[in-house]
């Protein structure tokens, strides 16, 4: 497991990590453990560890359960997973619900100025 990558077990976990952030974007994202969600979830798992490792100290993953973590991801307005959401002092700043590949994570952190 990279570092980097986080998986808070509670909504208070979740909160005292990004807290810890400090300034750090934040790169939340959120998985599910049902059948539909299971094999999309894991896909993004190797790609926000693929990019979190590239991006090294600029970015703070965070895997966030929506069954674990539900005051969480209904304050991040999260309905389904896999879902990416990009937080800059804890404010959401970019949002990507479903499957992503590398490329596509690497811009949507780049269009957010990552």
């Amino acid at each position: 497991m990279n570092r980097r990558v986080h998986r808070p077990l509670e909504d208070q976990e979740f909160d005292f990590i990004t807290g810890m952030a400090q300034g750090t974007p934040v790169l939340a994202y959120f998985t599910g453990t049902w059948p539909k969600a299971v094999g999309p979830s894991r896909a993004l798992d190797v790609v926000v560890e693929e990019v979190a490792q590239e991006y090294g100290a600029r970015l703070t993953a965070v895997r966030t359960d929506i069954t674990r973590c539900p005051a969480t991801t209904r304050r991040h307005g999260v309905t389904g997973a896999p879902t990416v959401v990009l937080l800059r002092s804890g404010e959401a700043v970019a949002t990507h619900a479903g499957p992503m590949t590398a490329a596509e994570l690497r811009a949507l952190l780049e269009e957010a100025g990552v």
